[in-house]
């Protein structure tokens, strides 16, 4: 459904998106992560059409995506997205009203899981629950595709949970492609299915979650143990504390030598091994 086709994205001089290209299928939760500046907005931006690739080509259902051909099968919401100063209950309205197969029934039942109130109006509710009003408006909606960027800033832990709870619940009664770009990567990791890491505007990894938890661990030990291990596995990272030494491995596991001990790594510190912030060497 999804596919960028040696896209690049230019600012100037500056280039966000440096020649990516990227298949998605019709359907999963991913998860979009990058460091600050990465190219993340801009790619969830290009896909939406809300701008246009300097060069290559953004395809949605078979169709080259631009600002003058926008897809209506995505529905693009940035963190910043704001709605009119209406009462909850007539946005909820507007958007059934706008929107053939709109899911009025869970966005009416999520308002009251999160004790919204219908009558109030949206610039009477703090950032987080706007934020949370936005999202479950766009997760009601048919689209085929939902791209969310980092839709859980503002929100306390217990919103977040909840948060991951509705994506779930969504994605269950509507399979479809969502993307979320965010920052609170072992959160995410608990409802996600696949993931995509960018840096500096290139795609680093597109990957089943299940096959990072497979082959994502540590090799920990002294370094005289560890570093004839490395010899032929994907080491993404290693970090040396005198002489002992912690490897970060993405490759088929390995029954190591006594010892050497071996860990799972998590999300969190595989996504800073990708992109070269873990180790010292």
């Amino acid at each position: 459904m999804i596919e960028f086709k040696n896209v690049t994205k230019k600012y100037g001089n500056t280039t966000a998106i440096d020649g990516m290209s990227l298949k998605l299928p019709e359907s999963g939760i991913y998860c979009l992560l990058g460091r600050n500046g990465a190219g993340k907005t801009t790619f969830l931006k290009l896909l939406a059409g809300h701008i246009a690739a300097s060069e290559g080509e953004v395809i949605v259902a078979g169709k080259k995506i631009s600002p003058g051909r926008m897809p209506e099968t995505i529905h693009f919401v940035e963190n910043s997205a704001g709605q009119f100063n209406l009462r909850m209950s007539e946005l909820i309205d507007i958007a059934s009203e706008l929107q053939k197969g709109f899911d009025r029934d869970f966005a009416l039942d999520m308002m009251r899981r999160f004790d919204l109130k219908p009558n109030k109006k949206f610039r009477q509710l703090s950032f987080g629950m706007k934020t949370m009003l936005t999202t479950i408006i766009t997760l009601a909606n048919n689209s085929k595709a939902i791209l969310l960027d980092e839709p859980t800033l503002g929100f306390d832990a217990i919103m977040r949970d909840q948060f991951n709870n509705i994506l779930i619940e969504s994605y269950s009664a509507h399979p479809r492609v969502i993307i979320v770009s965010t920052h609170l990567i072992d959160e995410i990791a608990k409802v996600t299915e696949r993931l995509i890491i960018i840096d500096k505007g290139k795609v680093l990894i597109e990957t089943g979650i299940d096959e990072v938890d497979e082959k994502a661990y540590t090799l920990s030990g002294s370094v005289s143990a560890v570093t004839p291990l490395l010899d032929g596995l994907n080491c993404i990272g290693r970090t040396t504390i005198g002489s002992v030494m912690a490897a970060y491995i993405y490759d088929d596991r390995i029954t190591p030598p006594d010892g050497v001990v071996i860990n799972r790594i998590s999300l969190q510190d595989f996504f800073i091994s990708i992109v070269g912030g873990k180790g010292n060497e």
